[in-house]
């Protein structure tokens, strides 16, 4: 390479990781919205073309549980289809964005809450590509990443995410996936929410606005509801880690908002 095209390259890279990115939670929902034309697959679309172009997007799904936190390091993450029941065109979608072992080392070394180790077998589960191929469709964009360490409490998590702030310096693109209210097992196929569901949504709606995070880690304290709409937390702490990650002046906008199947809320906001 010449050293004008090197210069070139290297400016083309500073310019864009110079530009602090926004931090995005999206409620996923079904994994059907990769393939489906909706309201959700249509937002996310939308959301893509409007942010600035990041140099990486590192996610945190709630289909990534481990023992201990991990960060995706291979160059050439997998799709991992982690579901069953769904129609075969679901099966046959690839997002072959590539990884980026470099960001996964700054990752390791910017979180000092805990101890992160580097992992080369997990891939990209439904959790990011499914949101990730309607925002760029062209998976051009380098993915990776970092697990739910299904041992620590929403706290720890919540310190986590404030610890990739500098990240957002470098380009990246951290994106929570999940869902603030997820109960599959009272899931039902309609359109019609339960009422529990919908006021729970507002409820936490309310308490992102107000920036009361406190309320936010200690969600088992906001009654019953809390009980019905979080009976496992997974799909819960991802918003947790973008919350973290919330400036002082940094605004904050809904880009979906809607319960349905009864029980899985879809909101999902814009930090910055």
């Amino acid at each position: 390479m010449t050293t004008v095209a090197a210069f070139g390259q290297a400016l083309k890279k500073d310019s864009v990781a110079s530009v602090k990115m926004p931090v995005l939670f999206v409620g996923h929902g079904s994994p059907m919205n990769a393939v489906e034309d909706n309201e959700f697959s249509r937002a996310w679309a939308a959301l893509g073309r409007a942010l600035p172009r990041p140099r990486a997007i590192l996610c945190v799904s709630a289909h990534w549980e481990t023992d201990g936190t991990r960060v995706t390091a291979m160059p050439k993450p997998k799709t991992i289809h982690d579901f069953g029941g769904f129609p075969p065109e679901l099966y046959k979608k690839q997002y072959p964005a590539e990884g980026s072992p470099e960001l996964a080392r700054l990752t390791r070394e910017t979180i000092h809450t805990t101890s992160v180790e580097p992992d080369l077998s997990w891939g990209l589960d439904h959790g990011a590509w499914a949101v990730l191929c309607r925002m760029y469709p062209a998976a051009d964009v380098p993915v990776f990443q970092l697990s739910l360490d299904r041992t620590l409490p929403p706290r720890e998590h919540y310190l986590i995410g404030g610890e990739l702030a500098s990240l957002r310096e470098r380009g990246v693109l951290i994106v929570g996936s999940g869902n603030m209210v997820h109960n599959l097992g009272l899931m039902e196929w309609t359109d019609k929410p339960f009422d529990w569901a919908v006021e729970f949504d507002a409820t936490l709606k309310n308490l992102i606005v107000k920036r009361d995070h406190e309320a936010l880690i200690r969600y088992d304290r906001l009654g019953p509801q809390a009980e019905l709409a979080i009976p496992t937390n997974e799909h819960y702490l991802p918003m947790l880690y973008t919350l973290a990650l919330r400036g002082k002046d940094e605004k904050l906008a809904f880009f979906t908002e809607k319960v349905m199947l009864g029980s899985i809320s879809m909101r999902g906001f814009r930090i910055g």
